[in-house]
């Protein structure tokens, strides 16, 4: 298939086309970032309207990790400077989701360091789970790592919805950042949780030494998983990292392949994630350009926005984190 027009092209996918590995892509860097946004905006408001899903994260295990992804701040051989500690307590954690449900964000995640939680530390993981669905009403997330299909049960069971894990970049290029598990295993957790009816959260970084046709190869791959969360995170380069130096991404490539995201999974939560410091009025910009969630708070290792800040220009640009699907879209409601 080749594009000759953006708004045939919306308009074809409003009706339910949809864009396959093998379509031309190639106007996606040839059209002007303008046209491209405008398209992107049809279709986030077709299928999302005006909401916009706004989650949180805690870090509750940090550091010490024993994989070799190469942007990552907690990597053992890197040597970064960040907090170390164990698996946080459980008054700590409950503390912190309370008060990010009363703030009003959607979701609330763990997230810990390391290839996978296991053992006290995933016992102690479900336990706080447990205690959170049955006094808290916010949405329940987690991302720890390479699990079975068994934990992931596990994790269902004591009320978690969502599970998040990054493929991080395309197929070819993933070699280039991480050593120590490949792709097909991140892919692998991923169809497992949705076997085990979790909804699933998986995007990647921009700006590590990927090419766009990597970056569409990414899309490509999440829509092909029909992955209903997409956090597109900007690569900070961390110093300690390998990854240290590189030139942070200009804001129009950023734009540019938020929207690119939009048009080849219209329906997804296309979320803002870190990064969000390099574009425009902290990401305001993109909320009207394909992006209809963002990651907020604090970020695992680089400062993001707070909720009040976010729920104010939520409230400033007339869009709001209330759920009120209207349109034939999910864009990422479970």
């Amino acid at each position: 298939m080749k594009v000759t027009n953006i708004s045939d092209l919306v308009d074809r996918i409003i009706a339910g086309f949809r864009l396959k590995r093998t379509d031309d892509m190639s106007f996606f860097l040839t059209e002007s970032l303008p046209v491209l946004q405008e398209g992107a905006l049809r279709l986030q408001t077709h299928f999302c309207g005006n909401h916009i899903d706004l989650c949180t994260i805690i870090n509750a295990r940090s550091g010490r990790c024993g994989e070799n992804c190469k942007y990552c701040a907690q990597a053992a051989c890197h040597h970064t400077g960040v907090d170390e500690y164990a698996f946080l307590p459980k008054e700590e954690i409950l503390a912190n989701a309370l008060a990010n449900q009363e703030a009003g964000a959607n979701r609330f995640s763990l997230v810990t360091s390391g290839r996978a939680l296991s053992g006290s530390d995933f016992e102690k993981a479900l336990a706080v789970y447990r205690e959170m669905n049955q006094t808290l009403s916010i949405d329940l997330c987690a991302s720890h790592g390479i699990l079975s299909r068994e934990q992931l049960h596990r994790l269902r069971t004591a009320g978690v919805t969502s599970y998040h894990h990054n493929i991080e970049t395309s197929r070819r290029f993933f070699p280039n950042i991480c050593t120590t598990h490949t792709y097909e295993d991140r892919i692998r957790t991923i169809k497992s949780a949705q076997a085990e009816g979790l909804c699933v959260c998986s995007g990647g970084i921009i700006g590590m030494g990927e090419t766009w046709e990597d970056r569409m190869d990414m899309a490509i791959s999440l829509a092909e998983l029909s992955i209903e969360s997409i956090p597109i995170n900007a690569l900070m380069a961390i110093p300690g990292t390998e990854m240290e130096g590189r030139a942070p991404l200009s804001s129009e490539e950023i734009l540019r392949t938020i929207a690119i995201f939009r048009f080849i999974n219209p329906t997804a939560n296309i979320r803002l994630a870190a990064g969000r410091k390099l574009l425009p009025h902290n990401g305001a910009v993109a909320l009207r350009a394909g992006a209809s969630a963002s990651i907020t708070g604090n970020m695992l290792t680089t400062s993001g926005t707070t909720i009040k800040e976010d729920m104010q220009m939520l409230h400033d640009m007339g869009l709001t984190n209330k759920i009120a699907y209207t349109n034939v879209g999910t864009c990422g409601a479970h």
